[in-house]
């Protein structure tokens, strides 16, 4: 599709599309072990994080959708990443031919309401591009913050599955 990401602006964030700049941040972010204790329970190294970071951009070149990068708009701060994705996982039960959704912050920024305000932006801007889609995204069941998140907008556990070992919630947020 070609499309470049949208940019997309709250009361106290932007969602952006990044650049080769922002890859010292993501390299952190991936590299933190309370943000990886529940996606994929231990920390990225560089290569993985390289390649997780070049998928993000590849998604909104090939697919017209992807992830944002999001920043503090008052400090221009990177805080984390939110989006979605078709990544073809290998799990049960499958989930594909539907926008997967999923964010994630440093830990300094948790617990002071910034993700919702992201995600409340990204569900708004998915609702109107996939036009009717249901959405998808997995949590792992001790994830609590990111289950009470979901839920808050509309997703409902409709499944219980795993991937690369890890027992995962399916949630749909239905059309």
């Amino acid at each position: 599709m070609g499309e470049v990401t949208p940019v997309l602006e709250t009361e106290r964030l932007r969602l952006r599309g990044r650049s080769l700049e922002d890859f010292p941040f993501f390299r952190a972010l991936w590299a933190d072990p309370v943000v990886t204790r529940y996606i994929g329970d231990q920390p990225l190294t560089e290569e993985q994080t390289w390649a997780k970071f070049l998928r993000a951009m590849g998604h909104w070149l090939a697919l017209g959708f992807g992830y944002w990068a999001i920043e503090h708009k008052s400090s221009g701060a990177l805080m984390g990443e939110a989006g979605f994705g078709e990544f073809k996982r290998e799990m049960k039960p499958l989930i594909r031919g539907e926008p997967e959704a999923g964010w994630v912050f440093l830990p300094a920024f948790h617990g002071k309401g910034y993700a919702a305000e992201a995600v409340g932006a990204m569900l708004a801007w998915g609702d109107a591009y996939f036009d009717g889609t249901r959405m998808s995204c997995i949590i792992e069941p001790e994830n609590t913050a990111s289950i009470r998140l979901a839920e808050r907008f509309g997703f409902r556990e409709t499944s219980r599955g795993a991937y690369n070992g890890d027992e995962l919630i399916v949630y749909h947020r239905p059309v």
